[in-house]
Parts: structure tokens; C-alpha cells; sequence
């Protein structure tokens, strides 16, 4: 696993709703090297562990990384005070990606709330041959969705409540989705319920699919037990590391 530790400098800071902030750090040598559904992990001044954050998209040319996090608890939100300007301490890429096919080849990109930011990527790599999906539970609190329709992907956005997009779950778009054209792949990210059912549909499809675990975690780099996930592989169930094995892992490899 190649990283690097260091500080980085906050080139720009955007708020996107009440609990949403959107970070772009300029740290070159971590964008050199760092793939669509890796994670950063990033020490906040006055906690002694780390907040794992998912990498949300990714500018070589400009060595210019972009993260985006919601504040949950005491740490987050010490996070989201940092200023442009300011640096922060990361350790990064870390993680197994998502793993992009060659162009031509057709995706399906679901995200749930949170879960959506590392969608943006793997959108910007199959561009007009992408679909992203993306749930939130209401239209206020929904994300990057001009982002997606940049890349040129088509974008269908769901929402519990109806306020904004279809009413509705991702779940119900990927269905119709899948009953008029199957993509050669399908990458999701969110809630372990929403993987769940997911990965049924694409099973029943018989659609190859990688979805990104969200755990909690401590080190980052396997060398702590905290975000072991149950897996199997040849029939046999095993531990694995989701900072280290992961956080992406083929769907039929996931014990949900």
C-alpha cells in the first residue's frame, strides 16, 4: 500500500447544506497516485483518532483533491471549522478502489446520502456511459448533483419524501434501469440496507457489482481489528479489514 502522511493546504472551502462541507486540498503527491473510492484519513487537533473521509474527486493537473463530509459528532465538526488556507494533516490514498473498466463500457453509480460523494469519480471516468443514482432522504439535503450532470453522465435523483427528483428509493430507479439496458458494472456506496438490496437486484441481473463499506476505523491501515467486516471467498467466511481490503469489495465477497 503506497501513501503519504503530510499537511496540506486548503485551496477552497464550500458549505453545502447544514451539515455538508466540500474541501479541496492541494497535495499533489497524494492525487498522483490515488484511484476513484479511495478514502483519506485526517487527524483533527484535540482527538487522538483520525476521521476517515472518502475521496470525492480527483485533479492531476492541478494536484488538487477534493473530500466531502458530513458533520456527525465532536470531531467532524472540529473538521469543518478549518479555513482556506489553513492545513491539514492526512494520510492518503489508502484502500482498495473501485475498479473502472475499460471506455465503452456501460455503469450504473449509486450513492446513498453520504455514500454519494465517491460516485463523482467513477461518473468523470465513463462520462455519457455512466447513470448515476442518488438518494437522500429530502431534496434539501441533496449533493453534487450539478457535479454528475458535468460529467455528462445521466443523473436520476431520488428522494424519500418526493421534494425533489422522484419520490422514492434508489432501489426502484436501478430496477427500471435494469429492466432497459444492463451495464457491464455497477459501483454503489451508502447504508448497508441500500447495499443490501442492491446487490440482490444486480444478483437476480446477473450484474457484476463493487459496493464501498462504510465503517468506522482507527488506524487506516490494517493494523487494528476496529473495521473488520465479515466476508467469503471459496465458500469460507473470513474477517477483513475495510480500511485495508476495502473499503470497495465485490458484492458476493460481503456477508450483509
Amino acid at each position: 500500500m503506497n501513501y503519504f502522511q503530510g499537511k496540506y493546504k486548503i485551496v477552497k472551502k464550500l458549505k453545502l447544506n447544514d451539515t455538508v462541507y466540500d474541501f479541496t486540498l492541494s497535495c499533489k503527491e497524494i492525487t498522483d497516485i490515488a484511484l476513484a473510492g479511495q478514502f483519506v484519513h485526517i487527524a483533527v487537533d484535540g482527538f487522538s483518532l483520525r476521521r476517515p473521509i472518502s475521496i470525492c474527486e480527483i485533479n492531476r493537473e492541478k494536484g488538487w483533491l477534493r473530500i466531502v463530509f458530513e458533520v456527525r459528532g465532536k470531531g467532524t465538526e472540529a473538521l469543518s471549522k478549518l479555513c482556506e488556507g489553513d492545513l491539514m494533516d492526512v494520510i492518503g490514498p489508502l484502500g482498495k478502489g473501485f475498479d473502472l473498466l475499460k471506455p465503452g463500457k456501460k455503469c450504473i453509480a449509486i450513492g446513498g446520502g453520504i455514500g454519494t460523494p465517491p460516485m463523482l469519480e467513477v461518473a468523470k471516468h465513463y462520462g455519457a456511459n455512466c447513470t448515476v443514482i442518488s438518494g437522500f432522504r429530502t431534496g434539501s439535503i441533496a449533493i453534487l448533483q450539478e457535479d454528475f450532470a458535468d460529467t455528462g453522465a445521466k443523473t436520476i435523483l431520488c428522494t424519500d419524501d418526493g421534494s425533489a427528483g422522484r419520490k422514492g428509493f434508489v432501489t426502484e430507479a436501478l430496477e427500471e434501469c435494469l429492466n432497459s439496458e444492463k451495464p457491464d458494472i455497477i459501483c454503489a456506496c451508502g447504508p448497508m440496507p441500500m447495499l443490501k438490496a442492491i446487490v440482490e437486484l444486480a444478483k437476480n441481473a446477473g450484474i457484476r457489482t463493487q459496493v464501498s463499506l462504510e465503517q468506522r476505523m482507527a488506524c487506516g491501515v490494517g493494523a487494528c481489528l476496529v473495521c473488520a467486516c465479515r466476508c467469503v471467498k471459496d465458500g469460507e467466511e473470513f474477517m477483513a479489514h475495510v480500511c485495508k481490503d476495502g473499503p470497495v469489495f465485490e458484492a458476493e465477497e460481503v456477508v450483509f
